[in-house]
Order: C-alpha cells, then sequence, then structure tokens
C-alpha cells in the first residue's frame, strides 16, 4: 500500500483517480503548515504539491518512505530537485496541461485589441452609446506572426487560419513538415517574418536567447499599425521599446499576459492605460476550471505510474539510486549540458541535427551524457522542464536527429566528449574533458585548440590574427563598464585567423555587441551564457 499526501489544493477529478486506487491510500491536506508536514512526511511514499508547498532539503531529510513528488504543474522551482535526485526521488509535473487555456486567452486577446471590446464595455456601463468611436479591425485576411510553433503556437495557428488569417512562424526548433501540416509559413529569419506581418503572438519560453527578443531593432523592421500580443512570458519584448513605439503609434495595439516583472510596477500600468487598445491580464493562461482539471488529471495519472514503477511520460528529474555511479559522471553530465548549452548559443541557426561523441573510461555511460548534452540544448528551447530521462524524447519530437558514438579509444584525454551540431548546411564543433575529476574544460572549438573553463560570460569572437584587435575590443568594453576576467586564444597559424574568448564579469550590452561586429578585423562575435 502506497501512502499519498496531497499538501496543495488540486481538482477534485484528481483526487478521486488517486483515492479509487486499490493500492494508493490518499491524504488530502491541502492547507496543512510546513511545520506539521515535516513532522508527517516521513511516513509517506509520495507527495502532491502545487507551488505552495517548498519541498526543501530539510523536508526530504525527514521523507525517509518517500519515492515520487507530483508537482501539479510545470514550474518546480519550489522542489529541491538535486536533493531529491540524490536521495532517488522522482519528480513529475504536467506540462501542456494549459495548451488550450492559454491558446483561447490568446484568441481573446487578439480580438479585444482589434475589435475594442473592452473599450465598448466599459463605455457602455458609463451609459454612452458611442457607436463611431469604436470602428475596428478584422483579422480576416490579416497575417499572424507567431514566435514558438510548439503546442499552444500550433493551437494559435489552426485557430487563426479558422478566422481567414495568413499564418507565418519563427521557430528554428521546429521541422518544417510541421509547420506545412499546418499550413504555416515558416521563416529561417525572424527579420523576415517581421517585416510582412499585421498581427504578432509570442509562444516561446524566456532563454538566453528569446529575452528581449523583440526590442527597438524588431519594431523599426515592422510595420506601422502593428498589433502585439504576449500570453507567453514576460522579458521576451522589451517593455521599455514597447512603450516607445506604442506612444509613437507605430505599434497600434498591445495585449499583455505576462510581464518581465509581476505583478508589474503600478507606473508601467499606468503609462498604458492612455492608450485605447490595450488589454491587460494578471498571468492567467492556465486560469480555467478546464486546464486545472487537466493538472491534476495528469499529475494523479504520472504518480500512480512512478509509484508502480512504470514509464511516466512527464519526469523532472533522474534519479540515480547507486550513488557512486552518480558520484563518476556528475561532473561529466555538467561538462556534457554546458557543452550543450553552449552549442545552442553558439550556432546561428536552429539546429536539426546533433552528434555526440563519448570517448575513454566514461564511454559506458555514454546515454546519459549524450542525454545531458540535449538537455543544454533543449532547455534553450522549450518552456517545460528537460532532464536525461525525456531529452531524447523531446529531441526526437522537435525532429531533432540525434546520433551517438562511443569508444574506450580517446585522442589526448583519459575522458573526452564530442559535439556537432548541423543546421541548415553549417556545422559547429565542441569538444570537452575533465582533469583531475572535477574540473571541467572545452578543449576545442570548430577548428580551434583551446583551454577554456565553461562558466559565466563568455564572450567568443573569431577575428584576422593581427595586432590590434583585442587592445580595441578592451577598449569598447571598458567603456561599457565590462569587465574583463580572463582571456584564451585558439589560433590555427600566426597571421591567419583566430579564435578569442574572453570571460567577463557583465554581460555585454546589445549596442557594444553591435560596435564590436563593426571592428573590420572581427568576422563573427557571440556572447555566451553559461
Amino acid at each position: 500500500m502506497f501512502k499519498v499526501l496531497v499538501t496543495d489544493p488540486i481538482a477534485p477529478k484528481g483526487l478521486e483517480l488517486l483515492a479509487k486506487e486499490e493500492d494508493i491510500e490518499l491524504y488530502n491536506e491541502p492547507e496543512i503548515p510546513y511545520e506539521e508536514l515535516l513532522e508527517v512526511v516521513g511516513d509517506f511514499d509520495c507527495i502532491v504539491t502545487r507551488s505552495r508547498t517548498p519541498v526543501t532539503r530539510e523536508l526530504l531529510d525527514r521523507a525517509r518512505k518517500l519515492k515520487v513528488i507530483g508537482r501539479a504543474g510545470v514550474g518546480v522551482d519550489n522542489v529541491d530537485i538535486e536533493e531529491a535526485t540524490r536521495r532517488g526521488i522522482l519528480v513529475v509535473n504536467t506540462p501542456g496541461a494549459n495548451t488550450i487555456g492559454a491558446t483561447e486567452l490568446t484568441m481573446m486577446h487578439m480580438l479585444t485589441i482589434l475589435r475594442n471590446g473592452h473599450r465598448a464595455h466599459e463605455s457602455m456601463l458609463e451609459h454612452r452609446w458611442d457607436r463611431k468611436r469604436f470602428m475596428g479591425t478584422e483579422l480576416y485576411g490579416k497575417t499572424l506572426g507567431i514566435i514558438g510553433l510548439g503546442n499552444i503556437g500550433s493551437q494559435v495557428a489552426i485557430r487563426a487560419r479558422s478566422f481567414g488569417m495568413k499564418v507565418m512562424a519563427y521557430d528554428p526548433y521546429i521541422p518544417r513538415e510541421k509547420a506545412e501540416k499546418l499550413n504555416v509559413r515558416l521563416v529561417d529569419r525572424l527579420e523576415d517574418m517581421l517585416r510582412e506581418i499585421d498581427v504578432l503572438t509570442i509562444h516561446a519560453p524566456l532563454t538566453h536567447e528569446t529575452r528581449n527578443m523583440i526590442g527597438e531593432r524588431e519594431f523599426e523592421i515592422m510595420k506601422d499599425g502593428v498589433y502585439i500580443v504576449n500570453c507567453a512570458r514576460g522579458g521576451i519584448v522589451n517593455e521599455s521599446a514597447l512603450l516607445r513605439f506604442l506612444e509613437r503609434g507605430k505599434v497600434r495595439g498591445v495585449a499583455l499576459d505576462v510581464f518581465s516583472k509581476e505583478p508589474p510596477p503600478p507606473e508601467f500600468i499606468d503609462r498604458l492605460r492612455h492608450f485605447e487598445n490595450v488589454s491587460l491580464s494578471p498571468h492567467i493562461g492556465a486560469n480555467t476550471y478546464e486546464s486545472q482539471e487537466n493538472v491534476a488529471v495528469i499529475v494523479a495519472q504520472q504518480v500512480i505510474k512512478a509509484l508502480r514503477g512504470q514509464t511516466v511520460e512527464y519526469v523532472v528529474n533522474a534519479p540515480f539510486p547507486d550513488l557512486s555511479v552518480l558520484t563518476l559522471i556528475k561532473p561529466h553530465l555538467d561538462l556534457a549540458e554546458k557543452m550543450g548549452r553552449f552549442m545552442v548559443q553558439w550556432s546561428e541557426e536552429g539546429i536539426r541535427e546533433v552528434h555526440v561523441e563519448v570517448r575513454g573510461d566514461i564511454s559506458e555511460h555514454f546515454h546519459p551524457i549524450s542525454a545531458a548534452v540535449l538537455k543544454g540544448i533543449l532547455e534553450e528551447v522549450v518552456d517545460f522542464p528537460v532532464n536525461i530521462i525525456n531529452a531524447s524524447y523531446v529531441a526526437r519530437d522537435r525532429g531533432i536527429k540525434v546520433e551517438e558514438l562511443s569508444s574506450e579509444e580517446t585522442p589526448d584525454f583519459k575522458h573526452y566528449i564530442k559535439v556537432v551540431v548541423r543546421a541548415n548546411g553549417t556545422e559547429k564543433v565542441v569538444a570537452g574533458t575533465v582533469l583531475e575529476g572535477q574540473l571541467l574544460r572545452i578543449v576545442q572549438i570548430d577548428r580551434y585548440r583551446v583551454d577554456i573553463e565553461p562558466e559565466g560570460i563568455l564572450l567568443v569572437f573569431e577575428n584576422k590574427d593581427v595586432p590590434g584587435v583585442i587592445g580595441r575590443i578592451g577598449s569598447l568594453l571598458g567603456s561599457a563598464n565590462v569587465n574583463i576576467a580572463g582571456f584564451r586564444l585558439g589560433r590555427e597559424r600566426k597571421g591567419g585567423i583566430a579564435l578569442g574568448i574572453l570571460n567577463l564579469d557583465d554581460q555585454v550590452p546589445e549596442h557594444v555587441l553591435e560596435d564590436l561586429k563593426n571592428i573590420p578585423e572581427i568576422l563573427f562575435v557571440k556572447q555566451v551564457i553559461l
């Protein structure tokens, strides 16, 4: 008999699923205080939480029998994943449960700002009959641009087409075949889409790649009178730039369910208050009865399977019951994940193929190491947790081809991991090793031999190997108050092409990156955050 404790409120249907299982003894305590939970958690095989309950190391110390943590929702910020993993406790969650809720909220906001529905309603409540004031715009015949053609983006595309809209999408990590099936025109460059669209909607995660993705430059590219809808993540649209272009009239309407800081500052809302075509909501994409029921049902199903040792679709972590194995390969898993994270930022295009080589005396563990590489790549492009259990599945679902190679032979090091990614005819390479059992090093980038600690902020650039380049870079960074913490150089020969890597204490502002790109001797420059 498995004892399951529900510590936060979930929909009744999920509780019913758990209660009817003969091998589960259910305890529903949705408001249990943390101190009381510490006293009783040792008796339970599973706890089901939402965001209210902190699953801390202290709690896990008391949870002697705990096998499964069920998170009713996507985010797992309240769960100490590393400690749960170390103890062999499975953590499961419920991604995708709010897809339809978020989709319909997007369509509601889109219609609201094009047809002035909210303002017309307010006017009627004030006993006014301002028919001429509320002249609107139709969705029919307009071009919709979607950033992120995942679950929610795809559902928005289907509904937009039913309104008679033309649909374009930018998503470097979606196979072209998927877009074709949806009758969506997939573009390789964001700016190509921004020039054509009448309405922009965003359905991407907030990552290093997408933060401030829509800023000053992108607004300049768009047509006059464009409409902006963001029900995905705050921070993808630069809010300062959005206000400027709304005030200038280039942006005709704005709908926001998410903000870079939540709740947003009163002064931001006050500035938006003065515009007619603005529709705001307090991050309610998942706030439907159906979404909440889906969350409860899915978490119950996951918990039941996990307790019985069956395959679970939505696993957040990868428990290692044998801690000696974890101790042996954990530095290599950390290195592999950082290499994947490096690759997704270093590559200019969306990654379509990943080739992973694991050599030396860690070669027998090539499957989890390869999965760690995929985890590093995919965490930058999806909006749900990825781990070494589900990474291969997520990659396959995204249309990414994965090849794995293992060998006990290694060129120069005791342990060696090499990753090659391909995208639209281009190929990028990174290789790394672990020295003295714990020192992570990147030893190759493309054709260059290097020696880099994969940590913090890196400025990676290719340049003509001539005097004065590093000095000019240093001057530009210094003028922006960005401190250089270290420098490494890789080159094939003197006077040829070199690869420079700077370790920085602070991120480089976008305008400084543009100035760096304009140095004649610089062929390519990229900021990578690890």
